[in-house]
């Protein structure tokens, strides 16, 4: 496999992990997408605050799988309902599933 590197972000390391430039831009998506959503709505704070989880374990690089699946998890939880967000949302999920498919599909 490839480096998995510490929890200290290698901000002049060459070249990044692929996962963890989509998640990036996925987290940054939906983060502006649920900024720019007029409506408030009862777990919009969870939604936030479990944005800026994915964003900075994007940020340092290696992120935790079982961390990242319950960051998702709640965010769905929070923000599935609204339907404008749902593409955003999805590619989230999309990138989240590149670390890995759910768990018991490779073995885990």
């Amino acid at each position: 496999m490839g480096q998995k590197g510490a929890t200290g972000g290698g901000s002049g390391e060459g070249a990044e992990d692929p996962r963890v430039t989509e998640l990036r831009s996925a987290v940054a998506r939906l983060r502006r997408e649920l900024a720019a959503h007029p409506a408030e709505f009862l777990d919009r704070g969870i939604a936030e605050e479990e944005l800026a989880a994915l964003a900075a374990m994007a940020r340092d690089g290696a992120p935790e799988v079982p961390r990242l699946r319950r960051s998702l998890l709640l965010i769905a939880g929070a923000v599935g309902s609204v339907s404008a967000l749902g593409a955003a949302l999805t590619g989230v999920r999309n990138a989240v599933e590149l670390f890995g498919g759910p768990p018991g599909s490779t073995g885990e």
